[in-house]
């Protein structure tokens, strides 16, 4: 439970983080990449304190993990917390952001719900965890979600101005043949 309810608070930090970081963005004062180093440089003092406390005072940290972690574990914590998920998927996000229509009520849904759909999908084929059909159920359910948004961005959803017009179309073949 204490798992969920982190993750419940995650999600919250996120999305108001988010809120914030697009009305940075659209007021042209700052860019993307501008946005990206401020991201990164204020997360660094936190981060060290968050760790000193983790290491010295409740000793969650392994106690020599630089010099005993395997070149395997610092290419994985580089490529994979550091430039994917540090750098890349923040870069993406926010050069999207940055965008028009880069509404944040669509590209965060369809960024974030990529996330989880693509690690249940990596952890089962990667890391060999199992795949229940919950976990099938609820990556096609998401996929199916960011299809649903894409469509209305690309003009194939119920609220777009092609859908608009062959509503119209709809409507006058109806007046016509009533």
């Amino acid at each position: 439970m204490a798992a969920i309810l982190l993750a419940i608070v995650a999600g919250l930090c996120w999305g108001v983080g988010e809120i914030l970081t697009k009305g940075a963005l659209n007021s042209g004062q700052v860019g993307p990449m501008t946005t990206l180093l401020v991201r990164a440089a204020v997360t660094l003092p936190p981060a060290a304190g968050a760790y000193l406390l983790a290491t010295y005072l409740w000793q969650s940290e392994p106690p020599n993990w630089m010099r005993e972690a395997s070149a395997g574990v610092w290419i994985r914590m580089i490529v994979g917390s550091g430039l994917m998920a540090g750098f890349a998927g923040v870069f993406f996000f926010y050069l999207g952001l940055s965008k028009p229509g880069g509404d944040i009520s669509l590209l965060r849904p369809i960024a974030f719900g990529m996330a989880p759909a693509t690690a249940v999908l990596l952890g089962w084929l990667v890391l060999g965890e199992r795949m229940t059909p919950s976990k099938g159920f609820a990556v096609a359910m998401i996929i199916g979600g960011i299809i649903i948004l894409g469509l209305e961005r690309t003009g194939h959803g119920k609220d777009s101005p092609r859908a608009a017009k062959a509503a119209s179309v709809s409507e006058g073949m109806a007046t016509a043949e009533g």
